[in-house]
């Protein structure tokens, strides 16, 4: 597998994200920011505006879950349309059932960690699992600066992935931008949530293509 972008639509435009995703054809997913008030203290989309986009769009939707309660919620991400499930390690009651859940709806299932969660506690959960997202900002407001701490971490999942083996994908998402994504693919992820650095571009589908070749560049330093 190469290296993925998922642009984050929490960064493009709230009234008008059928245009949003048109406007980046290059992208591999597009990243749904879901956030309750309640797990992060930010309130985004829920079911209903997903499968709308989901209809509309080119890309693959790729559902981050920052909720409470996602054993009770996620299924029906996958069940809307979404092709990858996050959920927040922190709030899952049962991991693996909700993991099998979401497969079986035919979304590949994926965990979220927030930078100060270890990865090691959840080594038996990954073969359950078609991804993991690090989180390199505290969850809940787009535009944050990276955080070089988690880096560490990236490496230490990678390490965990390969020892498993299959094809299990390694994601980050907060702070990824032309500055940051070389340290991001050194580390070892291969899938790149950017929300500001992709919108907030003068031509979004072209920093798309820039973040891909700068990681892609990069991984033969791991």
């Amino acid at each position: 597998m190469g290296m993925q972008i998922a642009p984050s639509l929490l960064s493009a435009d709230f009234a008008n994200l059928e245009a949003a995703a048109a406007s980046i054809p290059g992208a591999d997913w597009l990243h749904f920011d879901v956030m309750d008030n309640h797990f992060v203290p930010n309130l985004t989309f829920g079911v209903p505006v997903m499968e709308a986009l989901a209809k509309v769009a080119q890309q693959p939707i790729d559902a981050h879950l920052m909720i409470e309660d996602p054993d009770r919620w996620a299924p029906a991400y996958a069940e809307a349309g979404a092709k990858s499930v996050t959920f927040h390690i922190e709030a899952a009651a049962d991991p693996v059932k909700l993991a099998r859940e979401i497969r079986n709806q035919g979304a590949r299932a994926a965990i979220g960690l927030k930078p100060a969660t270890p990865i090691d506690p959840y080594e038996d959960l990954l073969t359950e699992l078609d991804m993991v997202l690090i989180m390199t900002v505290e969850p809940g407001f787009g535009g944050q600066k990276f955080m070089d701490a988690c880096l560490p971490k990236i490496r230490r999942t990678r390490e965990l992935l390969s020892k498993h083996g299959g094809e299990i994908w390694l994601q980050v998402d907060g702070g990824v931008s032309a500055e940051t994504i070389e340290r991001c693919a050194e580390a070892g992820a291969d899938v790149f949530v950017a929300g500001s650095a992709v919108f907030g571009a003068d031509h979004p589908d072209a920093m798309v293509s820039d973040l891909r070749s700068r990681a892609e560049r990069h991984t033969c330093l791991r």
